[in-house]
């Protein structure tokens, strides 16, 4: 068989650099946490101004503001260019911040600097999950919670309350005929009623024929109305929160695709940020740009 010769530095040179490559390491996870916590922080400036303009944006008053349309797609955009910055800035960090391998070939870096940019996106994505969810959720629920509070700063309102006042609405109200409507005792039974019926109503599920027959009498008893109005009350009423469920579930089946999308691009975006920081990192950027 036919043997290359190889000169005696040549063949120096290629176990040094042999030695160099396998001394060092693959990854460097100083410079992934440096770019998930850089991610993480950053997600979270973006997270408070976006609910900032959120709510800049939102009027009590009829024809005033933007859509419910509007503001879902315009809330969706938003998380897409939050991951965007947050996870490209993460990821430039990363990539920038590593070690330089010696002795590696081009594609190998090429090939490391994008693992790093993911594994930072990665990181950022588990942190931001554990840690910025309370945040998060203090931060919206204490923005929401002040503009609900001078509303309904007298009541304990549960989600099923505004239904059963709605049933027990008198028919000619009264002072008297008022009280004896909305008894505590009675309200607590259809809250309990409603809840039990329409805890799946994701699957569809609606008070049985039984408990209509019991609602329509109950409201026919307590507001003055006749059982055929009764009736009729009772399936309004079940009909509005059929379709207030419905509406629910489509904003949070909306809400969870905007998610899912905008971790895609966050993604991507790390990764690709990585490679130009560790191209500069390297003094190679520019020989990359041309390769492409």
């Amino acid at each position: 068989m036919e043997q290359v010769m190889r000169p005696v530095g040549v063949v120096e040179e290629v176990v040094v650099d042999e030695v160099a490559e396998s001394s060092m390491a693959g990854i460097s996870w100083a410079a992934v946490l440096a770019g998930a916590i850089a991610s993480c922080a950053l997600t979270l400036v973006l997270l408070s101004l976006g609910a900032g303009l959120g709510f800049s944006v939102v009027s009590p008053w009829s024809n005033s503001g933007v859509s419910a349309t509007t503001f879902e797609i315009g809330t969706g955009l938003y998380f897409i260019v939050m991951a965007m910055i947050s996870s490209a800035v993460g990821g430039y960090l990363a990539g920038r911040l590593r070690n330089r391998w010696t002795g590696v070939e081009s594609n190998e870096v090429l090939f490391r600097d994008t693992a790093h940019g993911f594994l930072a996106w990665a990181l950022a994505s588990v942190l931001g999950a554990i840690l910025l969810a309370s945040a998060a959720t203090t931060l919206i629920g204490g923005a929401t919670s002040g503009a609900v509070q001078a509303a309904s700063a007298s009541q304990t309102a549960g989600p099923m309350d505004l239904y059963v006042d709605t049933l027990l609405r008198p028919n000619n109200p009264t002072a008297d005929n008022t009280a004896n409507a909305n008894s505590g005792e009675t309200r607590r039974e259809l809250v309990r009623l409603f809840t039990a019926d329409f805890r799946n109503g994701a699957n569809g599920a609606e008070p049985s024929a039984a408990d209509r027959s019991y609602l329509a009498k109950v409201v026919a008893a307590r507001t003055g109305l006749s059982q055929a109005d009764a009736d009729k009350r009772v399936n309004d009423v079940i009909v509005q929160v059929k379709a207030d469920l419905d509406k629910a579930r489509k904003a949070a089946m909306k809400l969870a695709i905007w998610l899912t999308l905008s971790l895609f691009i966050g993604a991507f975006s790390a990764a690709l940020a990585a490679t130009e920081g560790g191209g500069l990192r390297d003094g190679t950027w520019g020989k990359r740009a041309l390769r492409r």
